[in-house]
């Protein structure tokens, strides 16, 4: 398990981290969200001791030293490979300083091209392959050696859908086995539908933390979906009622002032009218990040 206890950081005069407490646990994963400067790389970067900083940063209950490093997989978000280098040549040089046998890294290196459907030869450069190849044997760098902690920031970024999907089913695979997984996105539906946890940082400081559907409901039900007669402009006047909009599906959705807001217009929406659908949900993780982050929803 990892703990962060009390994390503080500045750069020179101005602090940028503000007494971030969390636990990321084995076999779950967590979504660090927050706009850009939030605080997330410097996080990350606090975890990997590639800066100085204030607080307490533990794995398993020990302190992360060097020879923690070789516990860790880290994809960052600018990817930065050797074009010169073969496919083998590079996953190896970096797979050995984390502990693993030169004779491992060939054994294992093909299941993983086939597993993340590289399309490439072991003895192809680097510089000869497509972005999206070169992501993928990066994103390899980060799994080969089975880390217990999976560091991944931006790991979508440059993906198309298809690959997007791919590495989703290696997460949950790694998710599987047991490692502890922390990662960055812009995207709220994918931390919706990866995450078992979410800490959302706003200006260096913990503004959200705790499992998704917890959070969730946190903000109470004050989603209603309706399909209804009534005009926009109707549905708008109605009690409660702050903003209304059409879903794709053709159906009303109401964002409603508090969640009891349902019980009143209930009575008031079927009046002499047949409603095929009233649902209340909680906001989406996409819709309290907006809330949290100053943003219309």
């Amino acid at each position: 398990m990892l703990e962060v206890r009390s994390l503080e950081k500045s750069f020179g005069p101005k602090q940028v981290l503000f007494g971030i407490d969390f636990q990321a646990r084995p076999g779950r994963i967590l979504g660090l969200v927050g706009k850009n400067g939030a605080g997330k790389t410097t996080i990350f970067h606090s975890i990997l001791k590639f800066l100085e900083y204030q607080g307490e940063i533990s794995l398993d209950g020990q302190d992360i030293r060097q020879e923690t490093y070789a516990r860790i997989g880290y994809l960052p978000e600018e990817r930065s490979l050797m074009p010169k280098l073969t496919v083998l040549e590079q996953v190896r040089y970096l797979a050995t300083l984390k502990g693993m046998d030169a004779k491992e890294v060939k054994e294992k290196l093909p299941q993983w091209m086939k597993r993340l459907e590289v399309k490439g030869k072991l003895t192809d450069k680097i510089k000869s392959l497509s972005k999206g190849n070169q992501q993928k044997i990066q994103l390899i760098i980060t799994l080969i050696h089975e880390p217990d902690l999976i560091i991944l920031d931006e790991p979508f970024s440059g993906l198309d859908p298809v690959n997007t999907e791919l590495l989703k089913q290696v997460i949950f695979q790694e998710k599987e086995r047991g490692a502890t997984i922390i990662f960055s996105d812009h995207v709220m539906t994918n931390v919706e539908e990866l995450c078992d946890d979410i800490l959302m940082i706003r200006d260096g400081r913990v503004v959200l933390h705790g499992p998704v559907q917890d959070v969730r409901n946190q903000y109470g039900k004050t989603r209603l979906f309706v399909s209804s007669g009534r005009s926009k402009e109707e549905l708008e006047n109605l009690p409660h009622v702050k903003q209304v909009s059409l879903t794709k599906q053709g159906s009303w959705k109401l964002i409603l002032e508090d969640e009891s807001a349902g019980r009143e217009l209930f009575p008031i929406l079927t009046q002499g009218q047949y409603i095929a659908t009233f649902d209340q949900q909680a906001p989406t993780i996409d819709e309290i990040f907006k809330l949290e982050s100053g943003v219309e929803v």
